[in-house]
């Protein structure tokens, strides 16, 4: 089982220098606890301070070597030669796979901010990955081999697409995808149920399946502590999640409440992504 982390970019500083410190801090000891993988998410019209993936992931990636990179791109909300330009860059500024996590994405509001219509989300991430796909196999932007994008990345790129609860997305997975990034709200029962579908839609179509779960986590030396700070949290609505969907405890505890989903991807891949809500060593 491999264990990285998506460092959350949200700060409650009022400064926002201390937030982006402590969030290079975080990465750095990410990097010296050799994670299997560093990235960011992608989020928009935030009531506090939020940093923004793309700049904040190019000096994060000055303090990490440890090995791949990825970065969250909610594609109906980006233009794909924008986006391919974006990983092009981070890109070189490593050697190691760099993945390209995405998924639809939510909010009307958010959608008509960055102009974008919610209602085609679904049709537009598939172009968007379609695009992309043909800007870095050189042939061209909208297919146009006179237009290129400089530089592209030379090493692996990896699509983990991002589906929640619906068949559509996990088949969508499954077809255009390296990987099924599974939500965070999954607890180990319905993880398994969606499983089933993913491993139907990828044996259909003759390919290695490889579900990759992101987990929030709230791990302290004091586990009754975590627990205490778990529990606030969720009673206060944190994103919708009830208590079976968050890792909350000491190390220990938090490695065993990993082991369903461990046991579950032991059947195909030994591969899973974490997703840090908040980690204090």
């Amino acid at each position: 089982m491999r264990v990285g982390v998506s460092l959350s970019s949200t700060s409650f500083k009022n400064d926002p220098y201390t937030g982006t410190c402590e969030l290079i801090e975080r990465a750095r000891v990410a990097n010296q606890a050799k994670l299997d993988l560093l990235s960011l998410g992608d989020h928009h019209l935030t009531p506090v301070n939020y940093f923004q993936n793309v700049p904040m992931l190019g000096r994060l990636m000055a303090e990490w070597n440890s090995g791949p990179v990825g970065c969250l791109f909610l594609l109906p909300l980006w233009n794909p030669v924008l986006v391919a330009e974006q990983v092009g860059t981070l890109a070189a500024l490593t050697q190691s796979t760099f993945v390209i996590q995405t998924g639809v994405g939510d909010g009307q509001d958010t959608f008509e901010a960055m102009g974008a219509d919610l209602k085609p989300r679904g049709r537009v991430l598939e172009e968007s990955i379609t695009e992309i796909k043909a800007i870095f196999e050189r042939r061209g932007v909208t297919g146009n081999p006179d237009l290129q994008v400089n530089p592209i990345p030379e090493q692996k790129v990896e699509w983990w697409i991002g589906a929640s609860t619906s068949i559509n997305g996990i088949q969508r997975a499954a077809i255009m995808g390296d990987a099924w990034y599974a939500a965070p709200f999954l607890n180990p029962a319905k993880a398994e149920e969606l499983l089933t579908h993913y491993l139907q839609a990828c044996d259909e179509r003759g390919k290695e399946p490889r579900p990759v779960i992101r987990k929030d986590v709230i791990i302290l030396e004091d586990g009754d502590k975590a627990a205490e700070m778990g529990s606030q949290i969720i009673q206060r609505g944190y994103r919708g999640m009830k208590s079976d969907a968050v890792i909350v405890g000491n190390p220990i505890q938090a490695a065993e409440q990993l082991l369903p989903f461990k046991d579950m991807g032991s059947q195909m891949s030994h591969e899973m992504h974490e997703h840090s809500a908040r980690r204090d060593a």
